[in-house]
């Protein structure tokens, strides 16, 4: 049997690092927007007929990382203390197939890239091992599942926010509520949307999780500088919410504009002089806003631009030293393939 699977990654424009419980709770009406973008992260599950030990075995490949292992059998997998591909064993260990396998992945995600890479590649694993055992689990536990294996992977707290466009494609309001979180489509016009996003990958990848555990730790602390960014942080996303649903673009810019300086002051290594430079080339040529994406550090810069600007920016783009990513909306969230079936189908 060969199942394939693949998800998008995601650009956050407002709200970061607030879906790391219990941070939202701490703030009420607190909310992240993001957008799915058709860069994936995909998977391959090969299983083998017959019976023995080869048949037996799990093979894990990450064809992106160059990396791979083999352990003889699923028991072996979970006796194992270490793993070269810790994300991939976890999520297997989750699923517990009863077959020998190779599970193989790839991603179109630059290394450290501050997109959800992870994240993505975390929810294709899930719907790719879900239908091979016929767990028959929901979107919203794929979401919660990758949530927790990334969380041992990276031994700190993470959120959800990633997850919930790889799932569902779109644009997205994950609201933050006490006892959970739910998605909102976001009504704006994706065409529009699309056209008026440009990415970029500055060449420095970031540390996954490193600043948005300082800003964690330094808020439970007490850190009131820290409680104030995130408060503006949270209102300045309701506001962005708003804009979006009403096609305001110049407001949108605006409101990711604050929302950048709110949250590059929680930390001087949020930001970067590759990031400043990117942005502010950018916004001399057109640019309404812009941003890194993820917890920052490196990474990617996302821009919303005014789409007659789109030729000058990425000029700048490229004058400042960035790599520009070329991507559009995703509509459809994860996706997967059985056998040799030509076009992927929903979960």
């Amino acid at each position: 049997m060969r199942i394939e699977s693949r998800a998008p990654t995601r650009i956050d424009l407002a709200g970061g690092t607030l879906d790391i419980w219990p941070l939202y709770l701490f703030h009420p009406g607190a909310l992240t927007v993001n957008c799915a973008i058709t860069r994936y992260a995909s998977c391959v599950v090969e299983t083998q007929s017959g019976r023995g030990p080869v048949q037996e075995s799990i093979r894990l490949v990450s064809q992106d990382t160059r990396r791979q292992e083999t352990f003889p059998s699923l028991a072996a997998l979970e006796r194992a203390r270490t793993y070269r591909l810790p994300l991939l064993a976890h999520l297997v260990r989750f699923f517990r197939p009863r077959l020998g396998l190779t599970l193989t992945t790839d991603s179109e995600a630059p290394a450290g890239a501050g997109i959800g890479g992870s994240s993505a590649m975390a929810v294709a694993i899930c719907a790719a091992l879900d239908r091979l055992t016929g767990a028959a689990l929901r979107l919203e536990d794929w979401i919660h599942i990758s949530r927790d294996a990334e969380a041992i992977v990276i031994r700190a707290p993470t959120g959800t926010q990633d997850h919930y466009p790889s799932a569902f494609g779109g644009a997205s309001a994950i609201h933050l509520e006490p006892g959970g979180e739910r998605r909102e489509e976001v009504g704006c016009d994706l065409d529009e949307l699309q056209r008026r996003l440009v990415l970029c990958y500055t060449g420095k990848p970031r540390k996954h999780g490193i600043n948005n555990w300082e800003v964690f730790e330094r808020h439970i602390r007490g850190d009131r500088r820290i409680w104030r960014n995130l408060a503006r942080i949270t209102d300045v996303a309701r506001r962005l919410f708003v804009a979006l649903n009403r096609n305001h673009w110049e407001e949108t810019g605006r409101l990711i504009r604050e929302e950048w300086e709110f949250r590059r002051r929680n930390l001087p290594t949020i930001s970067t002089p590759m990031v400043d430079r990117i942005i502010a080339a950018s916004q001399r040529q057109g640019a309404l806003a812009g941003k890194v994406c993820g917890a920052g550090g490196g990474g990617c810069v996302a821009l919303l631009i005014d789409p007659a600007a789109r030729v000058r920016v990425e000029a700048a783009v490229l004058a400042a030293g960035g790599e520009l990513l070329p991507h559009g909306i995703d509509r459809e969230g994860v996706r997967i393939r059985v056998g040799m079936k030509r076009r992927f189908e929903e979960p």
